[in-house]
Order: C-alpha cells, then structure tokens, then sequence
C-alpha cells in the first residue's frame, strides 16, 4: 500500500531530490516548505510519516513536535538537522522525535532510516491498540439465549466492515455494544470517535460531523478538524441518529455515498476512510414514514441491525449482570439476599441496566464497608414510585445527604474524621451541612 509522507523543507533543490528519489519508492510526498503548511497539510490529510527540518523560516522544527504528536500521537517522525545541531536533535528525540539525521543527508540512508521508522509507528499503533483492549470492558452481554443470539451478531458485525444500527430502549447498552463491536475489529487500533446526535442541532451538528475552515462563519477564527477527521482508518458512533435533522441526514447520506466530505466554509474534498456504527432509541420506520427520517439513509445506515431488548424482558440475565456490576463497583454480588434478588426481579427497570448500576451504586454508597446491603436501600423499587436516580437533580443532593449522615454516624458526629473520609476540608462539610438543614 502506498505510503504518505509529510516532508517539511524550506529548501526547494532539497525538496525535488527527494520527490524524485522516494516517489520511485513507492512513496507519496507532500510538500511543505513552512510549519504553517505543515500544520494545514496535517490538518486535511493523514500521513503516515513526517520528515522535518528543524529550522525553517515560520519557525523551529522542534516545537512543531508538539503540534503534530497532537494531531496523531503515532505519527513516526524523522528529524533532519545541520551537521553542528546535534544537542538540538538530541533535544529533538526527547520531545518526541523518533529518529534524527544530519546535512547532507544521503537519500539511500533516508530510505532506510524511513523503514526502520515506519516500523517504530506500526508498533506504537499496535501497542494502543492492546492498551485499548486491555482496558476494563464494562460491556456484559448475558447468558439469556436472546443475548447470545446478540453476541453472534456482534461478533460477525466485528468481523465485518458494513455499517449497524444498533436499536433498543435507553439504558439498555447501546454504546457500549458499539463500543465493543469496534474493539473486537480490525479497526480497534484506532479511534473510536462518538457524537450524540440528540446534544446538537442543525448547523452546530454540522460543525462536529465535518469540521470548519476559518472564516466560515462569524466565530470560526481557525481551521477546525470534524469528527470524520478524526475517525479515519477508525470507527465513527453515531448514538441517537434518529434525532439528527433532515438537513443534516442529507449532507451525511452524501458521505457514505460519495466517501468524501467538505468541511464548512471549504471548496476542498477531503476523504475519510471509517467504519459507520449508529444507536437509536427511536422507531426509524416510524420517522421515515412521518417524513422526519431520510428513507435512503435508513436503508444505508442499517445494513446490519441489533436490537437491543429491555431488562424486563430479560430476567434470566439479572443475577449474572448484578454480580456483573457489584463486581465492576468493587463489591460482590453475594452480598445481596434472596430478599433483595426478589425485589430486583419484581421490578419493571424503566431504565433498564444504567437504571440497575445507579440503585446498585447507591445501596453500596450508602452501606459500610464490610457490612450487608439491606432491604432499606431498594424501598425506592415499588411499581407506584418512580425509581432512584430515575428522577430529576434532586435526587444527586438525596445521595449526598445520605451518604454524609451516615459517615457522621459512622465516626460519632466527629466532624475532623468525617471530613477526611468523605476527602473535603472542615468548611467544606460544615457548609454541606448547613445547605442540608435548610
């Protein structure tokens, strides 16, 4: 496959040599003969290697490291410096370069030195990606056979580059199923880049989905990357694509058409190779049939479905996913009686698994530590009362109230050992205090 690289030259005989030489390579140069082109190159294109001299005429080299370990924290950069600038390659490597060589630079030497480094951004990538998977995977499929049947699905969705949609009711574990679908993938050593559809509107969608020049509109005072930028050669989540405007759908359905975009304000066609996951909690069919979906973008948006099912119609799966979460909040799942596991399974959970993890979370908060969780803890699990953390803000001040009366308790009304287990200053809790009893 063809390679990229950004070469930042300031001298243009130095800079035909090398086009000459490494295009016969196999290589694909870009040119940049000062760091403000380099950062606009890094901004619209990704690159797979960058060599950089270090002084040029906007600047030195070396504090332009920050700038494109910033844009790709994997980029492999070469440093090429005179022959009496050696403390300043030196300086060089440690900021984060990660190979240097000295004027006259030999072209065979170069070519060499860009394998060896290629190879060095290859296993940086790789490491990423096991430091990506070896992250704490909060997502529990089940052992009901529906979620198996899930499981499957998911496991060939991974395996695949088509796009999903996963649906289901809020809380179910939308996000987290996409999330995971992307870290099973041959994509997982990128980014995973999310955008809840519902938090923006219309041209501020816009904005986050394809990105900006400067002087687009009256705000943009400089060049601003989109999410599809950014979620090149990775995966782009796409959660409540239900609520995104119909003017909106139609920019975005011409991406997954044409495989390219303009950021806003921009005549230039940029390109971005994702994968496309979407989440909805609404009935698309629906919408399309109100007018308020794109037809032809639902058709391209759900070439593979999940449908995520509530956790009332699964309750073969509440012991396993309670030992699950208790175990994921650093407690364990035996800690709660058969007394309890009956109340959990009589409930309807309107808000499905966050709902259980936000009850689990605060019967452990408010319980001692070492001590059983009690049947107090879930009075709020009564079909006729809305459940806890279900409702508005007040129920977060509810929690804290709790949880300070009781470690009050727990240390006699000893204010200084109060504080200090609940990590604020005597002030801070004398205050709290005051705002709880008014």
């Amino acid at each position: 496959m063809e390679q990229n690289v950004l070469l930042v030259e300031d001298n243009a005989a130095t800079r035909f040599g090398f086009v000459r030489y490494f295009s016969k390579d196999g290589y694909d140069v870009f040119e940049a003969s000062t760091l403000a082109e380099a950062s606009m190159a890094l901004a619209t294109r990704h690159f797979d290697i960058m060599v950089l001299d270090i002084n040029l005429p906007d600047g030195n080299g070396i504090n332009f490291i920050d700038t494109a370990r910033a844009n790709d924290p994997n980029l492999p950069i070469i440093v090429v410096t005179g022959e009496g600038d050696i403390p300043l390659a030196v300086e060089a490597m440690k900021r984060g370069a990660d190979n240097f060589l000295t004027k006259p630079v030999d072209n065979a030497a170069l070519s060499i030195f860009m394998r060896k480094t290629l190879e060095i951004g290859i296993m940086k990538q790789q490491q990423s990606a096991r430091k990506r998977l070896e992250k704490k995977d909060d997502f529990f499929i089940g052992v009901s056979g529906a979620m198996l049947e899930i499981r499957d699905l998911a496991l060939a969705a991974a395996a695949s580059d088509i796009p999903v949609l996963i649906t289901g009711e809020t809380g179910t574990g939308k996000g987290m199923l996409a999330k995971w679908i992307h870290q099973k993938g041959a994509r997982s050593g990128y980014e995973c880049v999310e955008l809840n559809c519902s938090s923006l509107r219309g041209e501020m969608l816009s904005r986050e989905i394809f990105g900006n020049v400067r002087g687009a509109f009256t705000s943009a005072d400089q060049d601003r990357k989109g999410l599809l930028d950014v979620a090149d050669r990775g995966t782009l989540f796409l959660d409540e694509i239900g609520d995104m405007s119909i003017d909106v759908q139609a920019q975005f359905l011409k991406v997954l058409e044409d495989k390219s975009y303009r950021r806003l304000g921009d005549i230039k066609l940029l390109k971005s190779n994702f994968r496309l996951i979407c989440a909805t909690h609404r009935n698309l069919d629906l919408l399309v049939n109100s007018e308020q979906f794109r037809q032809d973008l639902m058709y391209r948006i759900n070439m593979m479905a999940l449908y995520l099912p509530p956790l009332r119609e699964r309750r073969d799966d509440l012991p396993a996913l309670v030992s699950h979460i208790m175990h994921s909040l650093g407690s364990s799942g035996e800690l709660l009686s058969d007394e309890i596991m009956k109340m959990l399974y009589d409930y309807s959970w309107p808000g499905n698994i966050r709902e259980l993890k936000n009850v689990l979370e605060r019967a452990l908060l408010l319980t001692p530590s070492g001590a059983p969780i009690r049947r107090v803890h879930f009075e709020n699990l009564t079909p006729s009362r809305i459940p806890f953390l279900s409702q508005n803000q007040r129920t977060v001040q509810d929690v804290e109230e709790a949880h300070i009366r009781v470690v009050l308790e727990q240390m006699g009304g000893n204010i200084d050992r109060a504080a200090k287990s609940l990590n604020i200053s005597r002030a801070t809790l004398y205050r709290r205090l005051k705002q709880l009893n008014n």
